[in-house]
């Protein structure tokens, strides 16, 4: 018989502001308004973050958190790091409308001889990112690793 590992909560609470508008909270953490976006209601605030963006969000730096620790752990001195990422939604193969895909570019800058040690390294945190794993959307990654003596050119 299998055992259970340890279970973590993550509480959220969100109130409704009138209109489309909520305010999301965390005990002992600034309140985040969302709001519906722009692409869906023509009366959205675009300077609001939406849950499409926060989903794009959470996967993204989940990734980035991911390969930092991961880093740490290793010893690997990270000069730059940055995740950009594009969630796509659209008409899924079940008919549903929703997220397709998640597509994420890593950009990170290492001394010269980290560049496959690197590499190798956030191969693995994308396969481990606790928020990836837990998505059912295709998460397209290209990772791109520039030496220290090119870390200007990010």
């Amino acid at each position: 018989m299998a055992t259970k590992g340890k279970e973590y909560g993550f509480p959220v609470t969100v109130e409704w502001e009138g209109a489309r508008r909520v305010r999301a909270g965390v005990a002992g953490k600034s309140a985040l308004a969302v709001s519906t976006p722009p692409e869906f209601h023509r009366d959205a605030d675009p300077s609001v973050w939406s849950p499409e963006d926060l989903l794009t969000a959470a996967a993204a730096t989940c990734l980035t958190v991911t390969i930092a620790g991961a880093a740490e752990r290793e010893g690997l001195v990270l000069e730059d790091l940055s995740v950009n990422a594009t969630g796509v939604v659209g008409l899924r193969d079940d008919g549903h409308f929703g997220f397709v895909r998640i597509k994420q570019k890593v950009v990170v800058a290492v001394a010269v001889g980290d560049k496959e040690r690197a590499r190798q390294l956030v191969e693995r945190a994308e396969s481990t990112c606790l928020v990836a794993v837990s998505l059912d959307v295709e998460i397209e990654t290209a990772i791109a690793v520039l030496a220290l003596s090119s870390a200007a050119e990010l």
